[in-house]
């Protein structure tokens, strides 16, 4: 059951797709002019949240590419591409400026990690006018939006973030797992690139929208 975290987060760790920015239709659109090229079946939103999963391409397999007869990386580069010229459509979430001033109002310390590459990242948090909230912000250094466990590792030495006060923020069982791996507490929002009942098997608290977090800091 869902209950509140204890008093002693004092600490956010935000990812970004999926959490804080809307971009899960520009990725089912980016996925599927692939899949029609390839006379796929396209996905819907609901499969998409069914099958998405990292690393990506276990989800590429999943949904009917063959990397014995194309090259994982040339894939890759397409969909990044379609993604990116797109991407200035993309908005936040509902409520994203208000939790985040709820937090600042707070005095919570802010971060973001994300598996978006990393220019795109600031590029993309400054255009939208939230990089004020943040005191630092990661993304990885390349498109294949591999594991982030090693960079949040490193963030968290980088910036001597103490584990027991942190909480990580995010959309996907893989963020539980970051969370898991760093050692710090985890909330997982329900209405980005993965379902509500696939996150509840994290056994972590499980929101359905950002609006919902007030309850959960002390």
């Amino acid at each position: 059951m869902n209950s509140p975290l204890n008093g002693h987060i004092n600490t956010i760790i935000w990812d970004w797709n999926g959490t804080l920015l809307d971009d899960i239709s520009i990725c089912i659109n980016a996925i599927n002019q692939l899949l029609s090229e390839r006379n796929l079946n396209l996905l819907t939103i609901e499969k998409y949240r069914e099958v998405f999963t990292f690393p990506v391409i276990d989800y590429y397999k999943a949904v009917g590419f063959d990397f014995e007869k194309e090259e994982w990386d040339r894939v890759a580069h397409d969909f990044i591409r379609k993604y990116d010229e797109n991407l200035q459509g993309a908005s936040l979430f509902p409520d994203v400026s208000i939790v985040l001033s709820a937090f600042k109002n707070k005095n919570y310390k802010q971060y973001m990690v994300s598996a978006m590459q990393h220019e795109f990242l600031e590029q993309t948090v400054q255009n939208l006018g939230i990089r004020d909230y943040f005191i630092e912000i990661s993304g990885i250094r390349d498109h294949f939006a591999n594991s982030k466990i090693s960079m949040a590792k490193s963030f968290l030495r980088e910036h001597n973030i103490n584990k027991q006060s942190a909480c990580l923020i995010g959309d996907t069982l893989h963020d539980h797992e970051v969370a898991e791996a760093l050692g710090i507490s985890c909330i997982l929002i329900a209405n980005g690139h993965q379902s509500y009942s696939r996150l509840a098997r994290s056994g972590v608290p499980v929101l359905n929208s950002l609006s919902e977090l007030s309850g959960f800091f002390n």
